[in-house]
């Protein structure tokens, strides 16, 4: 349970009861994000809005439950859980831009033993999974989606040159998304497992930038680039003023420019206002994900096309959960998989639906 930034509890609680519409998941495991650990610090603006909640929002597991009217799945059923669904009836939703929902419904609690998913995700954003899809690559779904949201958004061609910046888990996604549309990747990041990690992930070129002033990485960057005239497309994934200046200046003229990293809340950032209007850069900020990545997420990691579990650091109990958001504020390890009492066995077996 959330209470505040820094106040993570383990607590018992009731096991929810389903209503009508809604179903009540065994949670087989859960994944931790990025997000999660910036919640941890700091609060979140969308993500939780009352507290004490529920904590965690990547996850799968098998229906133990359902309520009345729910005909699409079954008790026994493996599934993944998106962590949100759009209304289909706001100003943004009517157009079609499902992320930038008005009323859009999100979903915390991963890190428990049960977690009760609420009817309008029922009926769009709740999958059942083929047998051989493992419960922790299931519950990676939703970091992909959002990758795919990004990849998708930046307009990327195969033979374009995209420079991410940031190895953090979306960096890493977001590189595999780029590789698998035939794009010429550039990843920087910092850390030995991570630049490894670009590697699998499909990055032409991984640069380590644990020394570099952001100078230093610009001229890097660009020297790899075509003619050294820039990136086709820039995608920035950390959230830093820096950083965003810097996918900016990378930009070749008519690029791309996407500033997929959030900021913290209040952050201003200064462009140089020349080479965006006479190279006529476009840039374009992205969220989250909607219905449609989500479940080409879970298709492409079901087809097996992104090796989504090499994220995955340890595999660690549900209670080893404060653990898991420290070594990441510690910068130890990529991400954890936290698996409740039930499903202990997958600590140090295959992950596949039983």
């Amino acid at each position: 349970m959330f209470y505040g930034p820094g106040d993570l509890r383990m607590e018992e609680q009731p096991r929810p009861k389903p209503g009508p519409g809604e179903v009540l998941v065994q949670v087989a495991a859960a994944t931790t994000c990025g997000t999660d650990v910036k919640t941890f610090r700091r609060g979140h603006p969308l993500l939780f809005r009352q507290v004490p909640a529920g904590f965690g929002h990547e996850v799968s597991g098998v229906v133990a439950e359902i309520g009345a009217g729910i005909t699409t799945v079954r008790e026994g059923d493996a599934v993944a859980i998106a962590n949100s669904a759009p209304c289909y009836q706001c100003f943004y939703c009517r157009r079609g831009r499902y992320s930038l929902c008005e009323d859009l419904l999100l979903l915390n609690g991963a890190y428990a033993e049960y977690i009760l998913v609420p009817e309008r995700i029922v009926q769009h954003n709740l999958h059942r999974l083929a047998p051989s899809t493992s419960f922790i690559a299931a519950a990676l779904a939703e970091p992909l989606a959002c990758a795919l949201h990004g990849v998708e958004a930046s307009e990327i061609q195969a033979g374009n040159t995209v420079v991410i910046l940031g190895s953090g888990p979306l960096g890493l996604l977001l590189t595999a998304a780029a590789a698998l549309r035939g794009a010429r990747v550039i990843l920087t990041g910092r850390g030995e497992e991570r630049l490894n990690l670009g590697r699998h992930f499909g990055a032409t070129l991984v640069l380590d930038v644990t020394q570099m002033t952001p100078l230093e990485q610009y001229e890097a960057i660009r020297q790899q680039t075509e003619e050294q005239r820039g990136a086709d497309v820039a995608i920035e994934a950390i959230g830093t003023p820096e950083t965003w200046q810097l996918a900016a200046q990378l930009t070749r003229p008519g690029g791309l420019v996407n500033l997929f990293g959030g900021c913290a809340s209040g952050t201003q950032v200064q462009f140089e206002t020349r080479p965006i209007h006479y190279s006529e850069l476009t840039i374009k900020g992205v969220f989250h994900h909607t219905p449609t990545y989500y479940a080409q997420a879970l298709h492409l990691i079901t087809e097996r096309k992104i090796d989504v579990e090499a994220l995955i650091s340890q595999r660690l109990p549900l209670a080893s959960a404060l653990d898991a958001i420290n070594l990441l504020t510690q910068k130890k390890g990529v991400k954890y998989a936290l698996l409740p009492p039930a499903y202990a066995h997958l600590l140090d077996a295959g992950a596949a639906p039983d």
